[in-house]
C-alpha cells in the first residue's frame, strides 16, 4: 500500500515536470506501474491496516476497487490522447494531473477506516471532474451538466455531514465500528431518529445513483470527455455502492427499520423503468448513461437485501459493469471522433468500414446484457436468486430489467453495426492500434474474471 501511495504521488509529481514531447508516453508508462503495484494488494489477508496512516485499511471490498481505479488510469489517459491534442500544452497538462488527483481520491476514498477522511476524499473527487466536464467538454451545455453534477452532489453531501457530526457528537469517534461495538451504534440509531438513516443512506443512492435521483448523470456523461466519462461510469458511480456496503456492513440500520422490502422493490422498479426508457434514446452515450442508471439500480437492490450472496452479486456487479460500461463510452467516443455524431439515426452500417470495431462491439454488447459466461451473468443471478428467498414477486421485476437491458444492448450492436451506411460518412478511418489496445484493456479483464470470479466475491 505503500508503494501504491507513492508511485501514485509520483506520477502527479512527474505530470508537471516531465518534458512535453513524452509527457503522454511517460505518464502511460508510469500510470502502469501503478498498476502493477496495485497488484500486490490482492495478495493481502482479509483485512490489512496500512502502515503509512493509521487511518487507512484495505480489505476485499476495497482491494478490487482499488485495482479497478489503477486499471482505468492509464485507459483514460491514452483514449484521451485524441481529443487533447486539440489543446494547448498547459491544458494537457492540468488535464493529466486532474485525472491523477481522482485515483489519488478514490484511493483514500476506498482504503479509508475513518469518516471524516472518507468524506472528504469521497467529496474530493467531485472537483476534477467537475473541472473536467466543464472545461473540457463537448458542447455548451456542459456548463448546465455541471450545475446539475454539483447541486445533485450537494443535496446529498450536506445532509451526510451534519449526520456525521451527530454522531461524533453521541460516540465521541467516527472510526468505522468492529463488530465488538455494533450494539452500541444499534441503540444510537433506535434512540435518535430514522432522519439520521435517511441521510446517510440519501448521499449514496444520489451517487451511484438510484432511480428517481438520477437526472444528472446522463447530462455529465453526454457533456464530459471520454476521460470523464470512463472514470464516472468505471469508478465514480461504484463510490455510492461502496458506500452502501461499508454502512450496511457495520451498522446493519436497514434492518433495524425494517425498510428492505420498501427499499428494494423501490430499486428494482426505477431497474425496469431505466431499461424501457433507454427504448427512447437517439443520443448513444445517453443511452449508455441510463443503462448504468439500471444497473446500478439492481446493484443498490442487491445490497439492501443485505445476505451475503446478493452482496457478493452486487459487487461482481459493479466491476464488470465498471468494465463494459467504460469500454461502451470508448466505443462511442471512436465512432464520434470519425463522424462528429452521437444520433443512432445517423450511426449505422460501421461494420463494412471498420470490420474489426464491430468485433468489438459485439463482445461489449454482450458483456452488457450478462450473456453467459460474462461476469455480469454471474453477478445477476446471484442477486436475482436472494431475491428469491426474500420475495418471489422481486424475481419477477429484477428479470424484467435484465430483458431490458439485453434488449437495448442488442438495440445497440444492431444501429450501429447494420442497415444501410450512409454517403457522407464513407470516408471514415481505420480503427488505429492505440484504440485497439484501449479496447483490449476493457476486455481482457473480463476474461480474468471469468476464468477465476473469487477474486470479487468479498467475506463478511
Amino acid at each position: 500500500m505503500n508503494l501504491l501511495l507513492l508511485s501514485v504521488f509520483g506520477v502527479l509529481f512527474t505530470s508537471f515536470f516531465c518534458p512535453f514531447s513524452i509527457v503522454w508516453g511517460f505518464i502511460v508508462f508510469l500510470s502502469c506501474v501503478v498498476l502493477l503495484f496495485s497488484f500486490f494488494l490482492l495478495g493481502n489477508d482479509i483485512f490489512t491496516f496500512n502502515s503509512l496512516f493509521y487511518v487507512l485499511g484495505i480489505d476485499y471490498v476495497s482491494i478490487s476497487l482499488i485495482v479497478l481505479s489503477c486499471w482505468l488510469l492509464p485507459l483514460t489517459l491514452l483514449a484521451s490522447q485524441g481529443h487533447m491534442s486539440f489543446f494547448s500544452v498547459i491544458n494537457q497538462r492540468i488535464y493529466c494531473v486532474l485525472l491523477v488527483l481522482v485515483l489519488i481520491s478514490l484511493i483514500f476514498t476506498f482504503s479509508s477506516l475513518e469518516f471524516s477522511l472518507f468524506y472528504i476524499s469521497f467529496e474530493a473527487t467531485l472537483i476534477p471532474i467537475l473541472l473536467i466536464i466543464s472545461r473540457w467538454g463537448s458542447q455548451y451545455d456542459r456548463y448546465q451538466a455541471s450545475v446539475y453534477f454539483v447541486f445533485y452532489t450537494l443535496f446529498g453531501s450536506l445532509p451526510f455531514l451534519v449526520s456525521l457530526l451527530n454522531i461524533n457528537v453521541y460516540l465521541g469517534s467516527l472510526f468505522f465500528p468492529i463488530n465488538e461495538f455494533s450494539f452500541v451504534f444499534e441503540i444510537f440509531f433506535n434512540n435518535f431518529s430514522s432522519l439520521w438513516w435517511f441521510f446517510t443512506f440519501l448521499v449514496f443512492v444520489v451517487k451511484m445513483p438510484v432511480y428517481g435521483f438520477h437526472l444528472w448523470l446522463p447530462k455529465a456523461h453526454v457533456e464530459a470527455t471520454v476521460a470523464g466519462s470512463m472514470l464516472l461510469a468505471a469508478v465514480l458511480l461504484k463510490l455510492g455502492g461502496y458506500g452502501l456496503i461499508r454502512i450496511l456492513n457495520f451498522f446493519n440500520f436497514v434492518n433495524i427499520f425494517n425498510l428492505n422490502y420498501y427499499l428494494i422493490s423501490f430499486c428494482l422498479w426505477g431497474s425496469l423503468i431505466t431499461g424501457i426508457i433507454c427504448f427512447c434514446q437517439s443520443d448513444l452515450k445517453s443511452l449508455i448513461a441510463y443503462s448504468s442508471v439500471g444497473h446500478m439500480s439492481l446493484v443498490a437492490g442487491g445490497v439492501f437485501l443485505g445476505i451475503n450472496s446478493s452482496i457478493n452479486g452486487s459487487m461482481v456487479l459493479m466491476i464488470s459493469h465498471g468494465l463494459v460500461s467504460s469500454g461502451l463510452f470508448c466505443l462511442a467516443n471512436i465512432l464520434y471522433e470519425r463522424s462528429s455524431t452521437r444520433t443512432l439515426g445517423l450511426m449505422r452500417g460501421y461494420k463494412c468500414l471498420m470490420g474489426l470495431m464491430a468485433f468489438w462491439w459485439l463482445i461489449s454488447c454482450a458483456a452488457n446484457l450478462g450473456l453467459p459466461p460474462f461476469p455480469n451473468l454471474i453477478g445477476e443471478l446471484l442477486i436475482i436468486s436472494s431475491f428469491g428467498g426474500f420475495d418471489f414477486l422481486f424475481v419477477f421485476f429484477a428479470g424484467g430489467s435484465v430483458i431490458t437491458s439485453a434488449i437495448y444492448s442488442l438495440l445497440i450492436y444492431q444501429m450501429t453495426q447494420s442497415n444501410k451506411l450512409i454517403s457522407n460518412f464513407s470516408n471514415i478511418l481505420e480503427i488505429s492500434f492505440r484504440e485497439h489496445i484501449l479496447l483490449f484493456s476493457h476486455i481482457f479483464p473480463l476474461f480474468l474474471l471469468i476464468l477465476n470470479p473469487s477474486l470479487l466475491f468479498i467475506c463478511f
